[in-house]
């Protein structure tokens, strides 16, 4: 929950461009990403789904399954415990409101920011990954891309029995691709096929893109190139609330310089408005921005929740410095496998390493760590923005895990006996008190 004062009006042509205090900055992110407001009480339908993801622009897929997938974990975040299984019908039945491709990183997107990104394919094609495929399997492609269009929805798998593929040697991450894999990647990369859904197994399975996406985008006209970057600058910003150019090219992998460009046609024509944030190298602000007097946000964010993407806004704002541990080996590890940054109001105060232990039936904690108040840049001691002492945070932590646990069905919270950190026994106490 909380009170919206609305932004200055924007200053005229010429004049000197406004200035944002890093708290106010950010509480504008906080409520650009949707995580000031209250969750539904009702049960959560694809409604509310297709809200969240208007808002933020995308999901980032990722497969790593420690508490749930995570490009479940964002709408956790926004919404509270939802059934999985609206995400599995809005990407996997028609009419989809969710379609997969390369946006920040592997993405769920909308339908129609799908389109926006038809340069990107357009771009695969021009360079011509396959081309070393087809020196040593010719045939292949053609091979795969009819048996997509006599049976699919297909997966990989399918398709290697199909043709008669085995997998050969491990490649880097652990990666075996098949000439088909290899075949099936690159028609889905230069858009000629879709994810038409995904398998329990995550595995995904493809289609003609033509009958993956609704008819009335198909209908709709292809933007072109520099048209369809400002639109998804545009979607960043939205996004956003307030950032960087840098953090608006990084929210769908846009080039700097392209994504400049972009800036400067959107602050022409008044979508986009210059700002100074104390600190920053540039800023800029949505026109649509809001900006709460006092934000209410908690929730538990995965790494790849967008609030968190880019690290140095990230470090710049919030004062968190993170790493993520599943690419770190164990001895380097400072916050665990698996650490969700904590946001409680405007600020993000502790990292807490979690895993679903299913066969036990229970949320584990495996380290806590509260954060230090000292680097948030321009924290206000008293009044809005006031540091949370350990106490309230190991409460609202506690009530924000015990609900995580029913979302994912299982029994209860529990702090590893051997659990690192600093606020092991405090997040203990208070789950007791619950």
């Amino acid at each position: 929950m909380s009170v919206t004062t609305s932004l200055p009006r924007a200053p005229r042509a010429g004049a000197v461009a406004r200035t944002l205090t890093p708290g106010q900055a950010r509480r504008i992110a906080v409520a650009a990403q949707g995580l000031d407001r209250p969750r539904p009480a009702s049960p959560v339908t694809m409604a509310h789904l297709q809200r969240v993801v208007g808002r933020i622009g995308l999901l980032q897929i990722d497969s790593v399954n420690v508490v749930a997938r995570a490009h479940l974990l964002p709408l956790f975040s926004r919404l509270g415990p939802y059934d999985a299984a609206l995400v599995e019908r809005a990407s996997g039945r028609s009419p989809r409101r969710l379609v997969e491709f390369w946006a920040h990183e592997a993405s769920y997107i909308p339908p129609a920011t799908f389109q926006l990104l038809r340069w990107r394919m357009e771009g695969y094609r021009q360079r011509d990954h396959w081309g070393r495929e087809r020196d040593h399997t010719p045939g292949v492609l053609e091979a795969v891309r009819e048996f997509v269009a006599s049976s699919g929805p297909v997966t990989a798998t399918e398709m290697h029995a199909a043709l008669g593929h085995a997998r050969g040697a491990k490649e880097h991450w652990g990666w075996n691709w098949t000439p088909a894999k290899h075949a099936l990647e690159h028609l889905f990369n230069i858009g000629e096929i879709a994810a038409a859904g995904r398998t329990p197994q995550f595995e995904r399975a493809y289609d003609l893109t033509e009958r993956v996406l609704p008819p009335a985008v198909l209908a709709a006209p292809v933007p072109d190139p520099d048209e369809a970057v400002r639109r998804l600058v545009t979607i960043s910003a939205r996004a956003h609330g307030v950032a960087t150019v840098r953090c608006l090219a990084d929210y769908f992998r846009l080039p700097t310089a392209t994504t400049a460009a972009a800036v400067a046609d959107l602050v022409e024509e008044g979508t986009l408005e210059p700002v100074h944030v104390r600190g920053w190298k540039d800023a800029y602000l949505a026109a649509d921005a809001r900006l709460p007097r006092r934000v209410r946000a908690r929730a538990l964010l995965a790494p790849f929740d967008p609030l968190v993407f880019e690290r140095r806004r990230l470090l710049d704002l919030w004062g968190m410095h993170y790493r993520i541990g599943i690419y770190t080996p164990a001895t380097q590890r400072t916050h665990g496998y698996y650490p969700l940054p904590f946001l409680l109001g405007e600020h993000l105060v502790a990292r807490v390493d979690v895993k679903a232990d299913r066969q036990a039936g229970l949320l584990r904690v495996r380290a806590v760590h509260s954060e230090e108040p000292d680097g948030v840049p321009g924290l206000v001691r008293s009044g809005a923005g006031t540091w949370p002492g350990t106490g309230e945070v190991a409460t609202e932590l506690a009530a924000e895990l015990a609900e995580m646990a029913r979302w994912l069905g299982l029994g209860e919270v529990v702090v590893d006996d051997d659990a690192d950190g600093d606020l092991p026994d405090d997040l203990t106490a208070a789950l007791t008190q619950r």
